[in-house]
């Protein structure tokens, strides 16, 4: 199989089903070399097996492509470690990885508990921290050896985490955080030959498809289906082949056939008074800062 990823060496993790399945076979198409990891987990993040990370290998295989299994717990550090070395112990390196697995505990923040923060924190935000860590190792040490590396990470944001959405906090919370992490990426490791760059995909998954079966109702036979999660694939390929290296530190919205580049925190007008402010002074000030800065993006679901 060739493509624009031919011979590339790929992690994507959470790839049993979703937007991850959807990767990691486009990753095939494309002649990417394929570790498919996937907990096995239910919506909420409880369970596990190895079955649908088996299911994607199998039907990358059975197209001619190239992949094994993972079964990592991707916010477990010694587990990402060793899904970092399976890829490098069994295609010689690692190039490119995609941070996308995760689940959902949603709660309005008067009922949340501390354990549904706690959990969706952990394996979103520490789920795209810990195997970033132990890849930035492998490409840290390549590059000191005078290897030039071309390597990239993909990491999953959120409309929720650029937006806010009610009723998903801790959600929105971490896939915040997340966008400030591929920032940082971005800054620290170009240095070795490294981009971060990150995506905010809208897609009928089993995270979001009781949220699109209310707004809009299935494609009709032979319709365009915006919402399918195959339709995000092209992008995160694209990310991840060397067609990119020119692009990094950016966060891409993509759903359906529409991409655009999210227009994140930027410094806003300001008001120097070149002394101390009183405190009394201040109502006065902040309207008339309010009055110059853009109005915010409505939170999802308000």
């Amino acid at each position: 199989m060739s493509g624009i990823c031919e011979g590339r060496v790929v992690i994507v993790t959470g790839a049993g089903r979703g937007l991850g399945r959807a990767h990691a076979l486009e990753f095939a198409r494309q002649g990417a070399r394929v570790v498919v990891n996937d907990l096995g987990a239910e919506l909420d993040g409880t369970g596990s097996s190895d079955g649908p990370a088996g299911e994607v290998v199998d039907h990358i295989r059975a197209m001619g492509g190239e992949a094994v299994a993972n079964g990592a717990d991707v916010a477990d550090w010694e587990q990402a470690r060793d899904m970092v070395n399976q890829a490098i112990e069994t295609f010689g390196r690692l190039d490119v990885l995609v941070n996308n697995a995760g689940f959902l505990r949603d709660r309005m923040l008067a009922n949340m508990s501390e354990e549904e923060w706690d959990a969706v924190i952990r394996v979103h935000l520490k789920g795209h921290f810990a195997p970033t860590r132990h890849a930035i190792e492998h490409w840290r040490a390549r590059a000191k050896a005078g290897e030039a590396v071309d390597a990239r990470i993909i990491n999953t944001s959120s409309g929720a985490g650029l937006m806010g959405s009610v009723g998903q906090a801790n959600y929105a919370a971490a896939k915040a955080g997340i966008a400030a992490l591929t920032l940082n990426e971005a800054a620290e490791l170009a240095r070795y030959g490294v981009t971060a760059n990150a995506i905010a995909p809208a897609a009928r998954t089993r995270m979001t498809e009781g949220v699109f079966t209310e707004m809009m109702a299935p494609p009709s036979e032979g319709e365009f289906d915006a919402m399918a999660p195959e339709n995000v694939s092209p992008l995160v390929v694209w990310l991840a082949s060397e067609h990119s290296r020119f692009v990094t530190g950016r966060v891409f919205e993509v759903e359906g056939g529409k991409i655009s580049i999210a227009d994140g925190w930027q410094h806003g007008p300001v008001i120097d008074k070149g002394a101390r402010w009183d405190p009394a002074e201040i109502t006065g000030a902040v309207r008339d800062l309010l009055a110059k800065a853009p109005a915010p993006a409505p939170v999802y679901g308000t």
